[in-house]
Formats: C-alpha cells, structure tokens, sequence
C-alpha cells in the first residue's frame, strides 16, 4: 500500500499557490540565455541533479524523476542528519518549461509541496522558479521553526547555484 501525502492541496506549488496555515517559498533566479543552457537545465532538473549538486542527499530507485517516484532526501552529516520521504506529484516536460513537484509523505519532519521549474522565455532567457510551501509536522521541527527557516533559505540558495 501506498502512503498518503501529507497534504491535501497536491499541485498548489505548480499554481504558486499556498494552502492556509502554511509558509509560502517562491525563489526565481536567472540562470542564462538560449536553447542549450535551458536543455542542460532541464536534462540536470529531471535527474535530481538539483537537490544533489545542492549537498541534498536523495535515495530512490529511480534516477530519472518520474511522476509516483518516491525518495527519501535528507540534509546534515552523520548523526546531524534530518530526511524525510517524499513523492514526485506532477512532472513539466514542454518546449520551453520543465521541472517536477514533489509532496510529503508520512515520517517527513515537514508537511508541504516544493516545485523545481526551468523555463526560457522568447528572449532565450532561462529562468530556476523554485516554489513552495511548508510548515512543521513534529514537534522538534515546531520548536526548531526558526532554525528550519535559516536552513530552508540556505538550501534554496544551493539549489538556484546548481543550476549556475
């Protein structure tokens, strides 16, 4: 049996949209202009190239991110690491934009939706929209929301730089 996400407005990170009661992330950087740097993007977007290059531990059995792949990611070194499970909702593959969402799932120290976004515009420009929102499912994560928040930011500034 499949675990149920941990949300229930599963896409509202495509919409750029936050439920209530959750903190909303929305990060847009310019990566660089034309056809190859968008096809290098996307190709590193849709291989989890994203969370990796950005110190982001991610296990799955699939390299390829697929809509229902499941992963475990996870931050931190040895016994200071924090992972949770997750599960790809919806996957972008268009001329000109690509990129996945993924949702909790249960044992997530968050309950939330994040979107990793690649587009290029009819000027050539190539833009990382990263977007989401979150809030605490433990108690621990509760008590340690303002460190959370420190290093979401963090983690948010890797992922745009991995796409530079």
């Amino acid at each position: 049996m499949t675990a149920e996400l941990t949300y229930r407005d599963v896409g509202a990170s495509l919409r750029g949209e936050a439920p209530p009661g959750f903190h909303a992330l929305h990060r847009e950087t310019l990566i660089g202009r034309g056809a190859d740097t968008f096809a290098t993007a996307r190709r590193s977007l849709l291989s989890w190239q994203v969370q990796r290059r950005s110190g982001v531990r991610v296990q799955t059995a699939s390299d390829v991110v697929a809509e229902g792949v499941e992963a475990v990611v996870g931050i931190g070194v040895g016994p200071f690491r924090i992972s949770g499970p997750v599960r790809v909702v919806a996957v972008i593959d268009e001329p000109t934009r690509a990129g996945f969402a993924y949702g909790t799932l249960p044992g997530h120290p968050e309950t939330g939706e994040e979107s990793f976004i690649v587009e290029v515009d009819d000027d050539g420009v190539v833009r990382f929209v990263l977007t989401g929102f979150s809030r605490p499912s433990t108690l621990l994560t509760k008590l340690g929301a303002p460190v959370a928040s420190l290093v979401q930011r963090a983690i948010t500034d890797r992922y745009a730089r991995a796409l530079l």
